[in-house]
């Protein structure tokens, strides 16, 4: 699928995608309510001047975690922060849903529900969040093959909900590391729904810290430059936030938010340059 008939999706009454890059940003877990709104309104910032659509992105629980003591968020409670974002910078939201009965109440504060990898066949799940007609952000699992995401997105569409993208996020490589098969970015065009890139969590090393999981945040850039070439991507995901390594969260693979619109503009450029046509210049 070419980059001048990509496809779209609509969120908050807004049509994302089309050809424009847009972004799904913000830090692992929520924290407090001072840092969501920072992280919120920093992020704004970048994207207004570049005219980017962005969804500010924060989960009120993780519970897919390496351990019990990893840290997961505060809780449904702290899901209002969300709520209060979408007031105050006018963008979407959106929040990891783990269980059938979080959907309802979740999409009451968010404009997009996303499916954890883990969770990507799990159809009660799946049919749950389709029936709040929210968007849905579903991550292709680490063990499953792209082509195989078009059942993952019959199963929500035939729940009567046409508005779902689906998100590469790095496949299981022997233990302990991830790989991104750029190849895979065309398989998952095949489903005819926007594809999302996520960045930062492709450079997971799963259980790599013994009680939580690792990974190399330098290796964020240029996967997503990478991923942006093949011209079959509609959207990138980063984890930002302004200390990484104090998030109790996936921290390894986080952006620093100082440095997210260094790393933005060498996305924008591939981008840009991936939907010039051969031979002009």
């Amino acid at each position: 699928m070419s980059t001048n008939t990509r496809p779209t999706i609509e969120i908050a009454g807004r049509k994302f995608g089309g050809g424009n890059l847009f972004l799904i940003a913000g830090p692992c877990v929520l924290e407090s309510r001072e840092l969501t709104h920072e992280i919120a309104g920093r992020v704004a910032e970048i994207c207004k001047p570049r005219h980017v659509q962005f969804v500010f992105k924060a989960s009120f629980d993780k519970a897919n975690r390496s351990s019990a003591s990893a840290g997961r968020g505060p809780g449904f409670d702290a899901i209002e922060w969300l709520g209060e974002v979408r007031a105050k910078f006018g963008c979407p939201t959106i929040t990891d849903v783990h269980l059938p009965d979080q959907c309802a109440p979740a999409a009451e504060f968010v404009d997009v529900l996303q499916i954890p990898a883990f969770l990507c066949r799990q159809t009660d799940l799946l049919l749950a969040a389709a029936k709040t007609m929210k968007a849905l952000h579903v991550k292709k699992g680490q063990f499953l093959a792209p082509w195989d995401m078009k059942n993952v997105v019959k199963k929500v569409v035939d729940a009567g909900n046409p508005n779902v993208m689906v998100c590469e996020r790095g496949v299981t490589f022997g233990y302990g590391r991830l790989v991104v098969d750029m190849t895979g970015f065309e398989h998952l065009s095949a489903t005819g729904k926007p594809v999302v890139f996520d960045a930062t969590h492709s450079v997971q090393e799963p259980g790599a810290l013994g009680d939580r999981t690792g990974g190399d945040r330098q290796k964020v850039p240029a996967l997503a430059r990478a991923a942006v070439a093949t011209g079959n991507v509609d959207g990138v995901f980063f984890e930002v936030h302004p200390n990484p390594d104090q998030s109790p969260s996936d921290g390894p693979n986080m952006v620093k938010l100082d440095e997210f619109e260094r790393v933005l503009d060498g996305v924008l450029a591939v981008h840009a340059a991936a939907r010039t046509p051969y031979g002009v210049r």
